[in-house]
């Protein structure tokens, strides 16, 4: 069996990092036994200079990309879409919030070995149902609940732990060429962009695991 290392660079806040990460997955799944995966999760902020009391969302959007509330409308619809193709459900998201705080926490969660479920749990809690990812009441809720020490996580919140070590990794991913999420990369070399069907990231895979035999 040929392991491959991915790591999958993106933002809580993006959706479609959500679809990537479920189409991966996905795509992983069709791979085995000829496939594993070691994924690592890499930081990536949207908006990192989002306060804390966030924006909404159709006004945030509107005024950086320049769109109208319909055309947001139907581009919401079809991420909807998108995510129910590979299995994730999208919920009302009225506001956009920072989401630096996160990452520290999923930083933390890597090291403990919770790093995946604590992604995912993170995704569902704000693109599923629209909480506020940058809560450390709904962070702490989120890390006890995929197994991981409430007041240990806790302690990293409230002590601002791994703000350099987050940093440090955005201006790596930024440096490497990365602009815009998700970007996976295979083996520190081989870059995927977007959140792509799973057969793309099936016949990618494949094909890379040929390339590095």
């Amino acid at each position: 069996m040929k392991t491959l290392k991915i790591d999958f660079v993106s933002d809580v806040a993006c959706p479609w990092c959500a679809i990537g990460l479920n189409s991966l997955e996905r795509a992983l799944e069709r791979t085995r036994p000829d496939l594993d995966a070691v994924l690592h999760f890499q930081p990536f902020e949207l908006n990192p200079a989002m306060p804390a009391e966030g924006a909404d969302t159709v006004q945030y959007l509107s005024d950086k990309y320049g769109i109208t509330p319909e055309q947001i409308a139907r581009n919401q619809a079809n991420i909807r879409q998108r995510g129910a193709d590979v299995g994730f459900a999208f919920g009302p998201r009225p506001r956009v919030w920072n989401t630096f705080d996160a990452h520290r926490l999923l930083h933390w969660a890597g090291l403990q070995g919770r790093q995946r479920e604590l992604k995912h749990a993170l995704l569902k809690a704000y693109h599923g149902e629209g909480r506020n990812p940058g809560a450390h009441d709904v962070l702490v809720e989120l890390a006890g609940a995929v197994g991981l020490d409430v007041d240990a996580a806790r302690e990293v919140l409230q002590s601002g732990r791994y703000a350099d070590e987050v940093r440090a990794a955005e201006g790596l991913w930024q440096q490497a060429g990365i602009h815009a999420v998700p970007a996976i990369v295979i083996n520190d070399r081989h870059l995927i962009s977007g959140g792509q069907p799973p057969e793309v990231f099936e016949r990618a895979l494949r094909q890379i695991a040929e390339q590095e035999a």
